[in-house]
């Protein structure tokens, strides 16, 4: 059995003292680990704690030099020039002088003895005052209507009177009059151009009016005048009422009766009749149509002072004209018609849109040939005008495979310029003239 070094100088050391000695060092062996571990436990708590202190300052300083890269540097003022500072300061010391000179109120000095009220009541003056003037900022910076000036008035007016649109009425009244086969009466013609020019203006001044809170919500429209607030709804009804009652009077005694109640009557339909209707159903554009067939009727019976075959032709020209014109140009604002709030062929019925483009371009054919029929034109018209109603009823077919906006596009251009031409072929081809010069050959 082997002996350790411990129990070999216990052995040594005999009596009660080795005893003791022996008994103290295998105490002292038993605990060392513990006092070991002890100490071992309070370095690695001291370590994680100078470790989580440590970890703690690295983020702090870099959430600080974060917060200083984010910190936007204000840019430096722009210097003014100095005849600028000088009117400023100026203006300072006006505004200075101004609140000094403020006047206290009208009351006897001697119930302010303490001058410390006299200095408060001069303070509470000079905060009332400045209070006034930061309601007076905020007065200036809401909105106000637009000044109407003199030298902007005729555009605004034309604008207002849709100069283009009211243009093409009057050269189609003045087409349906001299396509009358009646002699040119120049007094009467000018006095039924004048007359459908005021009645148009009228018409398209009421409309206006009424679709106000409508025409804000579509970019197309949110630029007229009424719109705007360049003039004001009392002038506008003052301006159409001032254009209707003078172009009724021009047509009804200036040319005659029944040309004067077909424009009182169109001027009824566009403003009570289609206008309201363009919110409610698609049969305001079947409407539209008959207020747009109306113009060349008037002229014809501003010549003849009847109401012929040949009126009923223009007019159904005219009405299926606008067919193919109104819906190429309302496809491509579906999206504007529908955000303001119009119910078109085009937002509710696309199909149908289409079907009745097609079918209207096909109808300028037939209408085409029945004019030598009804001995309004030659034959000569019929031949002459079928390259151009073949090609609008090209791009009718175009638009109603395609359903796109090149599509629209190229049938509405195209409607722009069908009608003038179409009209001055009816003029030249016109049966009546075509009959003097024969009349006059003969004589000579």
């Amino acid at each position: 059995m082997t002996v350790g070094p411990h129990a070999r100088v216990s052995l040594v050391l005999t009596g009660q003292i080795g005893a003791c000695i022996c008994h103290l060092k295998r105490r002292t062996m038993q605990q060392t680990p513990q006092r070991h571990m002890f100490v071992l436990k309070n370095v690695n708590k001291q370590w994680i704690t100078f470790q989580h202190l440590n970890f703690l300052k690295h983020m702090y300083i870099m959430q600080l030099n974060r917060n200083l890269n984010q910190q936007v540097k204000p840019k430096p003022e722009p210097r003014a020039p100095v005849f600028l500072e000088k009117t400023s300061s100026n203006q300072a010391k006006t505004v200075v002088q101004e609140i000094r000179s403020i006047s206290l109120p009208n009351l006897p000095l001697s119930k302010f003895s303490n001058p410390k009220e006299l200095k408060e009541l001069e303070t509470t003056s000079i905060v009332e005052s400045l209070g006034g003037m930061g309601t007076e900022s905020k007065d200036e910076k809401q909105w106000k209507e637009m000044k109407l000036q003199l030298d902007d008035l005729p555009g605004i007016l034309a604008r207002l009177s849709k100069i283009k649109l009211t243009a093409l009425v009057v050269s189609t009244a003045s087409a349906g009059f001299v396509l009358a086969p009646v002699p040119f009466d120049l007094y009467c013609f000018l006095f039924a151009s004048l007359g459908t020019c005021l009645a148009s203006c009228a018409a398209n001044t009421i409309n206006q009016f009424f679709e106000v809170p409508f025409d804000s919500n579509m970019n197309r429209t949110k630029n007229r005048p009424l719109v705007r607030g360049q003039i004001s709804p009392l002038l506008a009804v003052s301006f159409a009422t001032c254009c209707a009652l003078p172009g009724i009077a021009l047509l009804s005694w200036g040319v005659n009766p029944l040309t004067g109640i077909l424009g009182a009557f169109n001027i009824f339909l566009y403003t009570c009749c289609y206008t309201p209707m363009k919110r409610i159903s698609i049969a305001n554009t079947w409407v539209g149509a008959l207020v747009g067939a109306i113009p060349p009727v008037m002229g014809w019976t501003a010549a003849t002072g009847s109401l012929d075959a040949g009126a009923l032709l223009l007019g159904g020209i005219l009405y299926s004209w606008q067919f193919p014109h109104f819906n190429a140009l309302s496809w491509g604002l579906r999206e504007d018609y529908s955000r303001g709030g119009y119910c078109m062929m085009s937002v509710t019925h696309p199909a149908m849109c289409k079907r009745v483009a097609l079918r209207h371009c096909l109808a300028l054919i037939g209408l085409s040939v029945i004019a030598p029929i009804l001995k309004v034109t030659t034959w000569t018209f019929p031949i002459i005008s079928l390259p151009i109603n073949l090609y609008i009823s090209y791009l009718g077919f175009r638009f109603y495979k395609d359903s796109d906006r090149v599509s629209s596009r190229k049938l509405f251009f195209c409607s722009l310029w069908h009608l003038p031409l179409l009209l001055l072929l009816m003029l030249t081809c016109k049966q009546s003239l075509v009959g003097e010069n024969d009349k006059w050959e003969h004589k000579s």
